[in-house]
């Protein structure tokens, strides 16, 4: 019998980090420059996006969960994270973004 492969298999950890940054840079490259005046936020919109796209192409439906397994399969993809209300707050205030960054995608 074979192990069983999931998200705790190195060769898939590496295929999620390739895509996160493939994503990243696709989005980031979309965005543009940002619009906000005054300190940026911890987390940038293409970092905020680049998240929740990633969440939804991998199905992921648990915030809480994805949330957590970032910062442990992937750690140092996002130099910062918010916890979980902090993430749907900007999700929420990113709606209109975020659809047209999946129609992009």
């Amino acid at each position: 019998m074979g192990t069983a492969k999931g998200v705790d298999d190195p060769f898939v950890t590496t295929d999620i980090n390739t895509l996160l940054t493939a994503l990243y840079v696709k989005i980031d490259d979309w965005l543009g420059r940002p619009r906000r005046v005054g300190r940026p936020p911890r987390l940038s919109d293409a970092e905020l996006v680049t998240i929740a796209v990633a969440q939804a192409l991998l199905g992921v439906r648990s915030e809480a969960r994805w949330l957590r397994f970032l910062p442990v399969h992937l750690p140092g993809a996002f130099p910062y994270l918010p916890g979980q209300s902090g993430y749907n707050k900007r999700l929420r205030a990113a709606l209109p973004l975020l659809k047209r960054a999946i129609q992009m995608v």
